[in-house]
């Protein structure tokens, strides 16, 4: 919600979150927004955006996630758009932390979930 971009275009499925959402909520929010964004397309393939910057560590993010729970996040995303057929092209995005590690660790293990899920 208070995130960057400050000044936002409304997109076709917006979900506007308070800082400090946190794990438990973001991934409900998630889950409820995967399910209506297979519902409401016809998606060939999905571009997943997968920043680090919700991180609570993170110096820009607001939503104060642990590394647990971007993890979990990745993993519902993957296992959703398989369970719909759908291929998953994945970004790396954000990544702000204050220990550069920390954002390491958040892209290495989005790619190491990507990798169980396709069984690569």
């Amino acid at each position: 919600q208070n995130n960057f971009p400050f000044c936002k275009v409304d997109g076709d499925l917006d979900v506007a979150l308070p800082d400090g959402t946190g794990d438990v909520a973001y991934l409900q929010a998630l889950s409820g927004a995967l399910d209506e964004a297979l519902a409401r397309s016809r998606a060939e393939l999905v571009i997943y955006l997968a920043g680090a910057d919700p991180y609570a560590g993170d110096r820009l993010g607001r939503l104060s996630l642990t590394k647990q729970g971007l993890l979990s996040r990745d993993q519902r995303v993957f296992r959703r758009c398989r369970e719909a057929g759908l291929p998953v092209a994945v970004v790396m995005a954000g990544g702000y932390a204050r220990d550069i590690g920390d954002s390491v660790d958040i892209h290495y293990h989005t790619i190491e979930t990507a990798a169980w899920y396709c069984g690569c």
